[in-house]
Protein backbone atom coordinates (compact mmCIF):
# COMPACT_ATOMS: atom_id res chain seq x y z
CA UNK A 1 0.00 0.00 0.00
CA UNK A 2 1.48 3.45 -0.74
CA UNK A 3 2.74 5.60 1.94
CA UNK A 4 0.82 7.64 3.46
CA UNK A 5 3.28 11.44 4.54
CA UNK A 6 0.64 12.38 6.85
CA UNK A 7 0.70 9.19 8.82
CA UNK A 8 4.03 10.32 9.91
CA UNK A 9 3.07 12.93 12.39
CA UNK A 10 0.37 11.14 14.05
CA UNK A 11 1.41 9.87 17.55
CA UNK A 12 1.48 5.65 17.38
CA UNK A 13 2.29 4.82 21.04
CA UNK A 14 4.21 2.29 21.82
CA UNK A 15 4.13 -1.51 19.99
CA UNK A 16 2.11 -2.76 23.35
CA UNK A 17 -0.40 -0.31 22.77
CA UNK A 18 -0.50 -1.05 19.09
CA UNK A 19 -0.92 -4.68 19.42
CA UNK A 20 -3.73 -3.86 22.77
CA UNK A 21 -5.50 -1.70 20.09
CA UNK A 22 -5.18 -4.26 16.96
CA UNK A 23 -6.70 -6.94 19.94
CA UNK A 24 -9.48 -4.66 20.62
CA UNK A 25 -10.46 -4.90 17.10
CA UNK A 26 -10.36 -8.44 16.60
CA UNK A 27 -13.95 -9.19 18.08
CA UNK A 28 -15.65 -6.71 15.96
CA UNK A 29 -13.87 -7.77 13.04
CA UNK A 30 -14.76 -11.19 13.17
CA UNK A 31 -18.73 -10.37 13.92
CA UNK A 32 -18.27 -8.10 10.15
CA UNK A 33 -16.00 -10.93 8.82
CA UNK A 34 -17.47 -12.09 5.28
CA UNK A 35 -20.63 -9.39 5.67
CA UNK A 36 -21.73 -6.58 3.59
CA UNK A 37 -22.04 -3.18 4.85
CA UNK A 38 -23.08 -0.11 2.23
CA UNK A 39 -21.47 3.26 2.79
CA UNK A 40 -23.84 6.43 1.71
CA UNK A 41 -20.60 8.51 1.42
CA UNK A 42 -21.99 12.72 0.57
CA UNK A 43 -22.29 15.88 2.10
CA UNK A 44 -19.27 17.75 2.93
CA UNK A 45 -16.63 15.16 3.61
CA UNK A 46 -16.64 14.68 -0.49
CA UNK A 47 -14.95 18.16 -0.83
CA UNK A 48 -12.27 17.84 1.35
CA UNK A 49 -9.19 15.85 0.07
CA UNK A 50 -8.13 14.96 3.39
CA UNK A 51 -11.31 13.46 4.23
CA UNK A 52 -11.92 11.96 0.74
CA UNK A 53 -8.55 10.01 1.07
CA UNK A 54 -9.01 9.01 4.90
CA UNK A 55 -12.14 7.12 3.62
CA UNK A 56 -10.80 5.62 0.91
CA UNK A 57 -8.41 3.94 3.36
CA UNK A 58 -11.25 2.93 5.56
CA UNK A 59 -12.68 0.96 2.63
CA UNK A 60 -9.45 -0.60 1.85
CA UNK A 61 -8.75 -1.59 5.19
CA UNK A 62 -12.86 -3.10 5.68
CA UNK A 63 -11.88 -5.15 2.38
CA UNK A 64 -8.66 -6.21 3.62
CA UNK A 65 -10.10 -7.33 7.41
CA UNK A 66 -12.90 -9.53 5.18
CA UNK A 67 -15.74 -7.31 5.42
CA UNK A 68 -17.49 -6.39 1.69
CA UNK A 69 -17.72 -3.07 1.88
CA UNK A 70 -20.11 -1.13 -0.67
CA UNK A 71 -20.26 2.64 -1.54
CA UNK A 72 -23.04 4.86 -2.75
CA UNK A 73 -22.44 8.40 -3.13
CA UNK A 74 -24.15 11.65 -3.67
CA UNK A 75 -23.34 14.37 -5.36
CA UNK A 76 -25.95 17.35 -4.72
CA UNK A 77 -23.52 20.42 -5.25
CA UNK A 78 -21.29 18.71 -7.43
CA UNK A 79 -24.12 19.10 -9.82
CA UNK A 80 -25.72 22.68 -8.76
CA UNK A 81 -21.89 23.59 -9.16
CA UNK A 82 -21.71 22.48 -12.84
CA UNK A 83 -25.32 23.68 -13.83
CA UNK A 84 -24.38 26.74 -12.96
CA UNK A 85 -21.29 26.69 -15.26
CA UNK A 86 -23.21 25.90 -17.71
CA UNK A 87 -26.05 28.23 -17.04
CA UNK A 88 -28.66 26.39 -16.64
CA UNK A 89 -31.23 27.54 -14.23
CA UNK A 90 -32.59 25.08 -11.85
CA UNK A 91 -36.13 25.34 -10.94
CA UNK A 92 -37.74 24.34 -7.58
CA UNK A 93 -41.22 22.94 -6.23
CA UNK A 94 -41.97 22.92 -2.64
CA UNK A 95 -38.08 22.69 -2.31
CA UNK A 96 -37.27 20.09 -4.43
CA UNK A 97 -35.21 20.23 -8.06
CA UNK A 98 -37.71 19.83 -11.46
CA UNK A 99 -35.14 17.77 -13.65
CA UNK A 100 -35.85 18.48 -16.90
CA UNK A 101 -34.12 16.43 -20.18
CA UNK A 102 -30.99 18.85 -19.78
CA UNK A 103 -30.60 18.60 -16.08
CA UNK A 104 -30.62 14.65 -16.36
CA UNK A 105 -27.48 14.95 -18.68
CA UNK A 106 -25.32 17.24 -16.42
CA UNK A 107 -26.57 14.63 -13.34
CA UNK A 108 -25.76 11.35 -15.13
CA UNK A 109 -22.34 13.31 -16.44
CA UNK A 110 -21.44 14.04 -12.96
CA UNK A 111 -22.37 11.47 -11.36
CA UNK A 112 -21.70 8.42 -13.04
CA UNK A 113 -18.18 10.57 -14.68
CA UNK A 114 -16.52 12.33 -12.36
CA UNK A 115 -17.23 11.93 -9.25
CA UNK A 116 -17.23 8.72 -9.38
CA UNK A 117 -14.18 8.02 -10.78
CA UNK A 118 -12.58 10.71 -8.26
CA UNK A 119 -13.61 7.79 -5.90
CA UNK A 120 -12.60 5.40 -7.41
CA UNK A 121 -9.08 6.65 -7.78
CA UNK A 122 -8.99 7.37 -4.36
CA UNK A 123 -9.43 4.15 -3.35
CA UNK A 124 -7.09 2.67 -6.08
CA UNK A 125 -4.43 5.25 -5.03
CA UNK A 126 -4.63 3.78 -1.18
CA UNK A 127 -4.06 0.21 -2.39
CA UNK A 128 -7.90 -0.82 -2.82
CA UNK A 129 -9.38 -2.25 -6.13
CA UNK A 130 -12.51 -0.24 -6.64
CA UNK A 131 -15.00 -0.46 -9.62
CA UNK A 132 -17.25 2.49 -10.87
CA UNK A 133 -21.12 1.43 -11.51
CA UNK A 134 -24.27 2.76 -11.73
CA UNK A 135 -28.02 1.19 -11.06
CA UNK A 136 -28.23 1.13 -14.95
CA UNK A 137 -24.84 -1.31 -15.44
CA UNK A 138 -26.90 -5.17 -15.15
CA UNK A 139 -29.96 -3.86 -14.60
CA UNK A 140 -28.72 -3.66 -11.26
CA UNK A 141 -31.41 -0.78 -10.30
CA UNK A 142 -35.01 -0.07 -12.34
CA UNK A 143 -36.69 3.05 -11.34
CA UNK A 144 -39.78 4.24 -11.58
CA UNK A 145 -40.73 8.10 -11.80
CA UNK A 146 -41.19 9.49 -8.43
CA UNK A 147 -44.19 11.76 -8.16
CA UNK A 148 -44.33 13.65 -4.64
CA UNK A 149 -47.38 15.46 -3.10
CA UNK A 150 -45.92 19.25 -2.48
CA UNK A 151 -47.89 21.42 -0.27
CA UNK A 152 -48.08 24.74 -1.26
CA UNK A 153 -47.34 27.54 1.41
CA UNK A 154 -50.02 30.58 0.17
CA UNK A 155 -52.99 27.54 -0.47
CA UNK A 156 -51.83 25.35 2.37
CA UNK A 157 -53.18 22.25 0.05
CA UNK A 158 -51.07 19.58 -1.60
CA UNK A 159 -50.72 18.59 -5.48
CA UNK A 160 -48.79 16.36 -7.12
CA UNK A 161 -45.75 17.82 -8.86
CA UNK A 162 -43.96 16.54 -12.26
CA UNK A 163 -40.09 16.61 -11.03
CA UNK A 164 -39.31 15.12 -14.32
CA UNK A 165 -36.63 13.03 -14.41
CA UNK A 166 -36.32 11.99 -10.47
CA UNK A 167 -37.14 8.39 -9.79
CA UNK A 168 -37.11 6.18 -7.16
CA UNK A 169 -36.04 2.31 -6.99
CA UNK A 170 -38.52 -0.49 -8.06
CA UNK A 171 -36.46 -3.28 -8.62
CA UNK A 172 -32.85 -4.69 -7.59
CA UNK A 173 -31.23 -6.76 -9.12
CA UNK A 174 -27.65 -8.01 -7.03
CA UNK A 175 -26.19 -10.28 -9.85
CA UNK A 176 -23.64 -8.20 -10.58
CA UNK A 177 -22.94 -6.79 -7.15
CA UNK A 178 -23.02 -10.70 -6.28
CA UNK A 179 -20.53 -11.45 -8.67
CA UNK A 180 -18.04 -8.22 -7.50
CA UNK A 181 -18.58 -8.90 -3.34
CA UNK A 182 -15.92 -11.39 -1.76
CA UNK A 183 -13.30 -10.87 -4.74
CA UNK A 184 -11.57 -7.99 -3.04
CA UNK A 185 -13.41 -5.34 -5.22
CA UNK A 186 -14.97 -2.39 -3.91
CA UNK A 187 -17.76 -1.34 -6.03
CA UNK A 188 -18.60 2.23 -5.89
CA UNK A 189 -22.11 2.83 -7.17
CA UNK A 190 -23.76 6.13 -8.23
CA UNK A 191 -27.67 6.54 -7.67
CA UNK A 192 -28.23 7.09 -11.40
CA UNK A 193 -30.89 4.34 -12.73
CA UNK A 194 -33.20 3.17 -15.68
CA UNK A 195 -36.48 3.23 -15.92
CA UNK A 196 -38.89 0.28 -17.33
CA UNK A 197 -39.67 3.25 -19.74
CA UNK A 198 -36.09 3.70 -21.30
CA UNK A 199 -36.08 6.69 -19.53
CA UNK A 200 -32.69 7.93 -17.22
CA UNK A 201 -33.96 8.76 -13.52
CA UNK A 202 -31.80 10.64 -11.15
CA UNK A 203 -32.53 8.79 -7.44
CA UNK A 204 -31.95 10.56 -4.38
CA UNK A 205 -28.88 8.71 -3.01
CA UNK A 206 -29.83 7.87 0.78
CA UNK A 207 -32.77 5.63 -0.75
CA UNK A 208 -30.51 4.40 -3.59
CA UNK A 209 -28.15 3.04 -0.03
CA UNK A 210 -31.13 1.73 1.44
CA UNK A 211 -32.32 -0.31 -1.81
CA UNK A 212 -29.22 -1.85 -2.43
CA UNK A 213 -28.83 -2.36 1.19
CA UNK A 214 -32.02 -4.28 1.50
CA UNK A 215 -31.49 -6.32 -1.71
CA UNK A 216 -27.95 -7.22 -0.12
CA UNK A 217 -29.35 -8.10 3.28
CA UNK A 218 -26.47 -5.73 4.70
CA UNK A 219 -25.46 -6.54 7.88
CA UNK A 220 -24.85 -2.40 8.24
CA UNK A 221 -25.82 0.48 6.20
CA UNK A 222 -23.92 3.91 6.97
CA UNK A 223 -25.23 7.16 6.29
CA UNK A 224 -21.92 9.65 6.81
CA UNK A 225 -23.56 13.01 7.48
CA UNK A 226 -22.65 16.54 8.42
CA UNK A 227 -23.93 15.71 12.02
CA UNK A 228 -22.74 13.48 14.85
CA UNK A 229 -26.12 11.54 14.74
CA UNK A 230 -29.28 11.78 16.26
CA UNK A 231 -29.59 14.41 19.07
CA UNK A 232 -31.76 14.77 21.86
CA UNK A 233 -33.38 18.31 23.32
CA UNK A 234 -30.27 18.82 25.14
CA UNK A 235 -28.15 18.37 21.76
CA UNK A 236 -26.46 15.35 22.78
CA UNK A 237 -25.77 12.26 20.71
CA UNK A 238 -28.46 9.63 21.27
CA UNK A 239 -26.13 5.90 20.68
CA UNK A 240 -28.78 3.28 20.33
CA UNK A 241 -32.16 3.77 18.89
CA UNK A 242 -35.44 1.21 18.31
CA UNK A 243 -38.11 2.06 15.46
CA UNK A 244 -40.51 2.92 18.22
CA UNK A 245 -37.98 5.34 19.62
CA UNK A 246 -37.66 7.42 16.60
CA UNK A 247 -41.71 7.50 16.01
CA UNK A 248 -42.11 8.92 19.44
CA UNK A 249 -38.67 11.49 18.88
CA UNK A 250 -40.26 12.64 15.61
CA UNK A 251 -44.14 13.01 17.34
CA UNK A 252 -42.53 15.10 21.02
CA UNK A 253 -41.02 17.06 18.48
CA UNK A 254 -36.64 15.94 19.24
CA UNK A 255 -36.62 14.91 15.54
CA UNK A 256 -37.30 17.65 13.40
CA UNK A 257 -35.92 19.02 9.65
CA UNK A 258 -33.67 17.18 7.17
CA UNK A 259 -33.19 14.53 9.80
CA UNK A 260 -36.87 13.35 9.80
CA UNK A 261 -36.45 12.23 5.89
CA UNK A 262 -33.02 10.67 7.37
CA UNK A 263 -34.60 8.82 9.65
CA UNK A 264 -37.58 7.52 7.82
CA UNK A 265 -34.82 5.91 5.14
CA UNK A 266 -33.28 4.16 8.05
CA UNK A 267 -36.76 2.65 8.65
CA UNK A 268 -37.23 1.93 5.24
CA UNK A 269 -33.76 0.02 5.43
CA UNK A 270 -34.62 -1.72 7.62
CA UNK A 271 -38.10 -2.92 6.27
CA UNK A 272 -35.89 -4.08 3.15
CA UNK A 273 -33.64 -6.44 5.51
CA UNK A 274 -31.01 -4.28 6.90
CA UNK A 275 -29.69 -5.35 10.27
CA UNK A 276 -28.65 -2.15 11.76
CA UNK A 277 -28.36 1.35 10.17
CA UNK A 278 -25.91 4.25 11.53
CA UNK A 279 -26.11 8.04 11.37
CA UNK A 280 -22.21 9.33 11.94
CA UNK A 281 -20.14 12.07 10.85
CA UNK A 282 -18.45 11.81 7.84
CA UNK A 283 -16.15 14.70 8.73
CA UNK A 284 -15.05 12.98 11.63
CA UNK A 285 -11.19 11.30 10.41
CA UNK A 286 -11.90 7.34 10.00
CA UNK A 287 -15.91 7.40 10.74
CA UNK A 288 -15.95 4.29 9.21
CA UNK A 289 -13.57 2.31 11.19
CA UNK A 290 -14.61 3.98 14.36
CA UNK A 291 -18.17 2.71 14.68
CA UNK A 292 -17.70 -0.72 13.04
CA UNK A 293 -13.94 -1.59 14.81
CA UNK A 294 -14.42 -0.22 18.27
CA UNK A 295 -16.40 -1.00 21.33
CA UNK A 296 -18.08 2.82 21.64
CA UNK A 297 -19.15 3.65 17.94
CA UNK A 298 -19.12 7.10 16.28
CA UNK A 299 -22.81 7.89 15.81
CA UNK A 300 -26.76 6.55 16.54
CA UNK A 301 -26.92 3.06 15.93
CA UNK A 302 -30.95 2.48 14.48
CA UNK A 303 -32.36 -1.41 14.76
CA UNK A 304 -35.81 -2.36 14.43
Amino acid sequence: MPTNPRLSDTPKGSPEEQAEILMQALPHMLRYDDQTVVVKYGGHAMGNETVARDFARDMVLLEQSGVNPVVVHGGGPQIGAMLKKLGIVSQFSGGLRVTDSATIEIVEMVLCGSINKQIVGFINAEGGRAIGLCGKDGNMVTAKKLERPVTEDDAHHEDHVDLGFVGEPDRIDTTVLDQVLGRELIPVLAPVAQGSDGETYNVNADTFAGAIAGALKAKRLLFLTDVPGVLDKNKQIIKELKVDDIRRLIADGTITGGMIPKVETCIYALDQGVEGVVILDGKVPHAVLLELLTDHGAGTLITR
